[in-house]
């Protein structure tokens, strides 16, 4: 049996129709197939490799790592400086109320380790999200998804739980006393890349502050530079009680984190002690390989390169069949009439040595989130095929 053969019969599959591409080598912004064949990545692991793939400076921070040692005990009496470091350089780079880092696996786990500790910080049971949002498919993030359609074949799930509208005003009112937390992506991302306006999130934040709500962020996908900004409430003028981080946080290795105040962070841990637990989150390998990949952001200031990058993509993709395109810095939704058109688009792309895919909530439009290290020549050429491949249908 070959090694497609073997991977439909033996690896759990997500869907019934998977890519199955098989990638022997990433490098920067391409993949290469067992073939040969070049890709322009344009999902970039869905915003997971914001400093490209395999960077020389995380790669080396993995050597190094591995040398001293791997997983010993992530948490419980051990000082490990990868950990260490890691969470003193993200508070060095957020707001002061946000300066204790609780790392988990991954950001589904991440939200996890919120809910818990608004419910624990606050003693309200009640958590209020938003319709379109996506968190996770851990039993906990997947009650809080915003679609039907994913948590119904999977009830009960957990109680209390209210799902808003996006950007509604009105809704605000829902949020009271009773309310544990709200959470909200900054951007939606599987909503096809949909911002609130800079009144609405200073609304949201106003409303929880009133009610003792706490306000959760989710900046998994938003976070890193993504958005044109280190972290995407900084564009609404915000700060959050507590936010979630994961994808571009591990620098390609798999981490997530929560982050809060310590005074919030410290009541997981008594009544009961080990209030929150994790065997492998905040693993030294996978700190160091992202404390390089946050290094390499801010040393080659990735950020300052994404407006020219958006006006690219603004310029470059005007086609009579994309009805619209939806971004936020370097970040876009191209849409299309169907999922059916989008995925003979997206389909033609990889055929032409371009991957990318479609958004969970918006399944007629084409995912644009590549490294935020391509260039501006590679970008052009991925519209280019993007727009041929329009042609062609």
């Amino acid at each position: 049996m070959n090694l497609r053969q073997l991977f439909l019969q033996h690896v759990a599959q997500t869907s019934m129709a998977p890519l199955a591409l098989e990638i022997v080598r990433a490098e920067g912004c391409e993949l290469f197939d067992a073939s040969g064949k070049r890709y322009i990545d344009l999902i970039g692991g869905i915003s997971v490799a914001n400093t490209g793939h395999r960077h020389p400076k995380v790669v080396e921070a993995i050597r190094k790592q591995l040398d001293a040692y791997m997983h010993v005990m992530v948490y419980g009496e051990f000082v490990q400086s990868p950990q260490v470091q890691y969470a003193h350089l993200l508070t060095q780079h957020l707001p002061s109320s946000l300066n204790s880092v609780y790392f988990t696996n991954s950001g589904a786990e991440a939200i996890e380790g919120a809910m818990k500790l608004a419910k624990r910080v606050t003693g309200r049971t009640e958590i209020i999200a938003f319709k379109d949002s996506y968190h996770g498919s851990t039993q906990g993030a997947l009650s809080i998804i915003g679609s039907e359609y994913w948590r119904n074949a999977f009830r009960p799930l957990l109680p209390g739980i209210q799902h808003l509208t996006y950007h509604s005003f009105e809704d605000l009112a829902f949020i009271t006393e009773h309310t544990a937390c709200v959470i909200a992506e900054t951007v939606q991302a599987e909503g096809g890349v949909k911002p609130p306006t800079k009144e609405w999130m200073q609304a949201l934040r106003k409303r929880c502050t009133e009610t003792g709500t706490l306000l959760v962020l989710d900046e998994i996908q938003a976070g890193f530079g993504r958005t044109g900004k280190l972290w995407g409430f900084e564009h609404f003028e915000v700060i959050p009680d507590i936010m979630t981080l994961g994808k571009a946080l591990g620098g390609g290795m798999p981490l997530g984190a929560f982050i809060s105040h310590v005074g919030l962070m410290n009541q997981l841990a008594d009544n009961p002690v080990l209030g929150h637990i994790t065997t492998f989150g905040g693993h030294p390998v996978c700190c160091a390989a992202g404390m390089a990949a946050f290094q390499v952001l801010l040393e080659e200031n990735l950020v300052a390169g994404i407006p020219a990058k958006e006006a690219l993509l603004k310029r470059r993709l005007e086609h009579p069949d994309i009805k619209a395109v939806h971004k936020f810095g370097l970040w876009a939704a191209v849409e299309f009439d169907s999922f059916e058109q989008c995925k003979k688009v997206i389909d033609r792309c990889i055929e032409k040595g371009l991957i990318s895919d479609w958004f969970l909530f918006a399944s007629n439009c084409l995912r644009i989130s590549p490294p935020l290290t391509i260039s501006e020549e590679q970008l052009d050429r991925a519209c280019s095929i993007i727009i041929e491949s329009i042609d062609e249908m």
